[in-house]
C-alpha cells in the first residue's frame, strides 16, 4: 500500500480494505510452497490485514507478518503461528534482526505491495534473511477486476480516465502485471525464468461489495483528500445501470493474478 494512503488510514479506511480486497486462491499457494524444500517459517511483508498470512499459516509452521500501518493489523486474524509486528517504513538492519535471524526464512511473501517497496534496499534484506540455496521470495499482485463486457465497458474509462491523475506511479507496475519490475533471482526448480507465472482468483459481489472495493483504491482516498469524488452520482448510475442489465444482483468478480518467484541462491 502507498505510504500517503497509509498516513491517511484510520479505522474506518482499514474496515474497507479488508472488507473490500479479494482474498487469494489456494492454487497460488500450493504452488509457492511447492518451490520451498522447508516449512518452517515464512515472512509475509506488507501483510495489511492478513489475507495472505492466514493461508500462509495453514502451510508453514510459523508465520511472521509485518506492516507498517497499525490500524491495518488490528483487522488481520490472530492464529497461534502468526506473528504480527509494526515495522517503520525504512526497515533497518537492526530492525529486521527483530524480524529473523540470518539465513532463517524459507519464505519471503509479498502480496499486492511489492510495487510500494524501496526494492535495492529491501532485496538486500531478502537475500540476508533467506535461507541459501534455495530459499524463495514470492510476489504477486492482481490486476483491474473482471465482471461482464457491460460492467468492464463503465469501469474502463472510470480506471485509465477519471482515477489515473490519482494513483502513483508505482501502480504502473501492477498494470504492466509485474513483467517490468527489478528481480534478481534464480528461477526454482522445475520452472524456466521468474514469471510472471498467471493465476486467478474470484469473489461473488453484488455492486455495494464491488464499490467497496474502489474505496479501498489508494487512488480514490487520495482524490477524496483532495476533495474529489471519484464516485460522483453520474458514475454511480452508470455501474448500477450496467450492474442490473442481467438482473442478477450478484456476481462473480474475477482478478487476474500476476506472480514473480525465485530463490535466493548460494552467492547472493
Amino acid at each position: 500500500m502507498s505510504k500517503l494512503f497509509l498516513k491517511q488510514a484510520d479505522q474506518y479506511l482499514a474496515e474497507q480494505y479488508l472488507v473490500g480486497r479479494p482474498s487469494y486462491p489456494e492454487e497460488l499457494f500450493r504452488f509457492i510452497a511447492s518451490k520451498t524444500p522447508n516449512h518452517d517459517l515464512a515472512w509475509d511483508v506488507g501483510t495489511g490485514s492478513g489475507q495472505a498470512a492466514k493461508t500462509l499459516a495453514g502451510i508453514y509452521k510459523k508465520i511472521i507478518a509485518t506492516d507498517i500501518s497499525p490500524k491495518q493489523l488490528e483487522f488481520a486474524p490472530k492464529l497461534p503461528n502468526i506473528q504480527y509486528q509494526c515495522t517503520p517504513p525504512n526497515l533497518s538492519m537492526a530492525d529486521l534482526e527483530q524480524v529473523a535471524a540470518q539465513g532463517s526464512v524459507d519464505l519471503v511473501a509479498i502480496a499486492q505491495a511489492m510495487h510500494w517497496f524501496d526494492l535495492p534496499t529491501f532485496y538486500q534484506q531478502v537475500k540476508w534473511i533467506l535461507k541459501k540455496p534455495h530459499g524463495v521470495i514470492a510476489a504477486w499482485c492482481y490486476t483491474s477486476p473482471e465482471v461482464n463486457d457491460r460492467v468492464d465497458s463503465v469501469f474502463q474509462p472510470f480506471y485509465t480516465i477519471d482515477t489515473e491523475p490519482f494513483f502513483e506511479l508505482e501502480r504502473k507496475l501492477v498494470d504492466e502485471k509485474y513483467t517490468s519490475i527489478d528481480f534478481p533471482f534464480e528461477p526454482v526448480d522445475g520452472l524456466e525464468g521468474t514469471g510472471p507465472f498467471e493465476f486467478k482468483t474470484e469473489r461473488l459481489m453484488d455492486l455495494d461489495g464491488y464499490f467497496t472495493y474502489l474505496r479501498s483504491w489508494s487512488a480514490y482516498q487520495i482524490a477524496k483528500g483532495k476533495g474529489v469524488e471519484l464516485l460522483s452520482d453520474e458514475v454511480t448510475e452508470k455501474f448500477k445501470s450496467a450492474w442490473s442489465e442481467d438482473g442478477n444482483g450478484q456476481k462473480v468478480v474475477k482478478f487476474p493474478i500476476y506472480l514473480r518467484i525465485g530463490r535466493v541462491g548460494s552467492l547472493n
